[in-house]
């Protein structure tokens, strides 16, 4: 960071005073700032062994990012090295302000009208995940896009997907429709025949719901598949054109 990338600074305060995240963010604003830097600044102090800006380095490649973040419970995050309750605290306090701010603000929400807008939401960072991650993408009535929640993590098969678990999250936010995203960290997109009987019971069981199903993108190697597009778990008639 700024020609000191070969140094080891244990706390935050032995940083160069430009590399700080407080003065920084100070200085050119928090977009400036990175996932790990903010983080930092909600941690306020690390350890004897790792600054604060080292520790949420750790535990965003440990969550996988700000959604796993998101996600964990808040046992896992006490559990975690160098946190505990009072730091854990902070950090769900502060992500649950930004999932509150992002739906607060309707007009500011993504919309996906095609399989390509849903990709672009999700491509970059799903290809780079080591384990299968299955999300669900609450969309409102103007296709408008109400947040992604993550439904699982780790082998993605039928006998281990529950629908229900799937539609948790769109039944509770009372969403018109949802779309569902995962990954294939072999990097082929290629539908399974486990993603095609998913996606058939998870249609027809949000229809019974009264939520639409507009899609099921699978996403691999930087490439993405959508189901809905190749009629494949869909109604040939939701399909077509």
């Amino acid at each position: 960071m700024n020609g000191h990338e070969g140094a080891s600074y244990t706390l935050i305060r032995d940083l160069p005073a430009g590399d700080r995240p407080r003065e920084r963010l100070r200085d050119f604003g928090a977009h400036a700032l990175s996932n790990a830097e903010l983080l930092a600044i909600l941690l306020r102090t690390g350890s004897s062994k790792e600054s604060a800006l080292a520790q949420a380095t750790r535990i965003l490649a440990r969550f996988e990012g700000l959604p796993g973040l998101a996600h964990a419970a808040f046992a896992e995050l006490c559990a975690e090295k160098g946190l505990g309750e009072a730091k854990a605290s902070q950090v769900k306090a502060a992500l649950e302000l930004g999932i509150r701010v992002a739906s607060s603000s309707p007009d500011q929400r993504p919309a996906v009208a095609s399989p390509e807008d849903i990709a672009n939401l999700v491509l970059a960072e799903m290809s780079l995940l080591e384990q299968e991650h299955v999300r669900v993408m609450l969309v409102d009535t103007r296709n408008r896009v109400m947040g992604i929640h993550e439904a699982y993590r780790g082998s993605v098969h039928t006998t281990a997907v529950r629908i229900a678990e799937l539609l948790r999250e769109p039944v509770r936010a009372n969403a018109a429709a949802m779309v569902l995203v995962h990954n294939h960290p072999s990097g082929d997109a290629t539908p399974s025949a486990d993603d095609i009987r998913m996606t058939k019971a998870l249609f027809d069981a949000a229809a019974l719901m009264g939520i639409d199903l507009l899609d099921h993108v699978v996403v691999g190697g930087g490439r993405f598949v959508s189901m809905h597009r190749l009629g494949l778990g869909f109604p040939r008639s939701t399909s077509d054109g």
